[in-house]
């Protein structure tokens, strides 16, 4: 299926390649970066690039590019899911996924991608499991390893026990003194809002994250008190899909640790999505100058629920050349480089509403723009459902013990666009 896995980085190096059937020159890698030198920003290259020889198909996480070549007709979705594996297995490893966590975990990221794919076909992409294969790298681990103290292999010789069973992403003999489980219910809005305030489009998506301290062999069910708002859902090969299929419910024997329950796309069809916050931007040019007004502020909907990380990001034109711009709350920086203002608001406060004021200036001679920039917020708030989605019971059987539970939800804002 996959031929070679490349990963790049920000600057176009190709840091990693990994070849699964047969050997692919990294050169095929310039025909990515030429597209993404021409686009305006990396986000608007075809995900799936089409060659003579090959397809190229890509994903973009934190800033850096994880690129598959692939020779014959394949589902792209497929590769592209395997692809967000390859980036979370790393996260989960390594903390963090950038170029200096790549570039000090050379030798387990070869490893991990040895184990995931077997001849260009997906094996083992579930963290639990891997762990048991691969030990995670450790700061003791390195030291040692930089002394040339430890020759002892980070590999297991033997499969991970369960591996042969229909239970293989929980290890057995699993025992903890304190027995806990948390949920995590985190949504995000993707939104399109028109000049006059008026919702263009608005969709939200969520994921179901657990954290799983259970001793034994648990089996879960999950249950929601709406469970008809969920409209696609992709689950984690522990979910019973007949289970959900017959009553909508989520049963499941947990894996050990962290782990994506699953992840849905809300139905929004015959009923409006409420947004927690507004934005009301005036910026309007006339002659060589232009005033700016944003105001940002909680709508009536969050019942005492605070707003935090709010951030405005305004891109403006390439013609501004200075700007004279205040605010009332947090702090904004305007980038002359990029001629993008970023105004990081923090938590919103309740007896005032955050603004900014002020003037920019054009070049001499630049053109005077027809419109307003399309503005993006970021967001979050703690305990709050976008959707509505409520849980109902999350019941343990299998086990005698009760353990603690423990549910949160979290909405943020994905592609939350604001047009000016």
């Amino acid at each position: 299926m996959i031929n070679s896995l490349f990963v790049m980085s920000p600057t176009g190096e190709v840091m990693i390649e990994k070849h699964y059937r047969g050997y692919v020159p990294r050169t095929c890698c310039d025909t990515f970066w030429a597209e993404v030198q021409k686009s305006s920003s990396p986000q608007e290259v075809c995900p799936v690039l089409v060659t003579p020889k090959y397809y190229l198909i890509h994903v973009q996480r934190y800033g850096m590019f994880f690129i598959a070549n692939v020779q014959m007709e394949v589902q792209p979705l497929l590769v592209t899911e395997f692809l967000h594996r390859v980036v979370d297995v790393f996260r989960d490893y390594f903390n963090e996924v950038s170029e200096e966590s790549i570039k000090e975990n050379f030798i387990t990221v070869y490893q991990l991608m040895d184990e995931m794919m077997d001849n260009g076909i997906p094996m083992t992409t579930e963290p639990n499991v891997l762990k048991t294969m691969i030990v995670p790298p450790t700061i003791l681990g390195r030291v040692a390893s930089s002394m040339g103290v430890g020759d002892k292999s980070n590999v297991a010789s033997d499969l991970p026990e369960g591996m042969l069973s229909s239970i293989w992403w929980r290890k057995k003999g699993v025992k903890y003194t304190n027995n806990e489980v948390y949920l995590d219910i985190v949504e995000e809005i993707d939104c399109s809002i028109d000049t006059n305030g008026l919702m263009v489009t608005c969709d939200v998506s969520g994921e179901v994250l657990v954290n799983c301290k259970l001793s034994g062999m648990p089996d879960l069910t999950l249950s929601f008190t709406n469970p008809a708002l969920i409209d696609e859902a992709n689950f984690h090969p522990c979910v019973r899909l007949s289970r959900y299929e017959r009553d909508r419910v989520m049963s499941f024997v947990p894996p050990d640790g962290k782990f994506k329950l699953a992840s849905y796309s809300v139905c929004t069809t015959g009923q409006a999505v409420v947004l927690p916050l507004y934005v009301k931007p005036q910026i309007h040019f006339s002659g060589s100058s232009g005033r700016v007004n944003v105001m940002v502020g909680p709508k009536s909907n969050l019942a005492g629920r605070t707003i935090e990380d709010v951030v405005i990001t305004i891109p403006f034109s390439k013609g501004i050349a200075s700007t004279n711009l205040s605010v009332n709350h947090g702090t904004a920086h305007f980038d002359d480089a990029t001629k993008t203002l970023r105004w990081d608001i923090g938590k919103v406060p309740k007896d005032k509403s955050p603004c900014l004021n002020g003037t920019v200036a054009l070049a001499p001679g630049a053109e005077t723009p027809e419109s307003g920039p399309t503005m993006t917020v970021d967001f979050k708030i703690v305990m709050f459902s976008a959707s509505g989605l409520k849980i109902d019971a999350l019941t343990l059987s299998g086990e005698k013990y009760k353990p603690y539970k423990g549910v949160r939800f979290v909405t943020k804002a994905g592609k939350f666009q604001v047009r000016s």
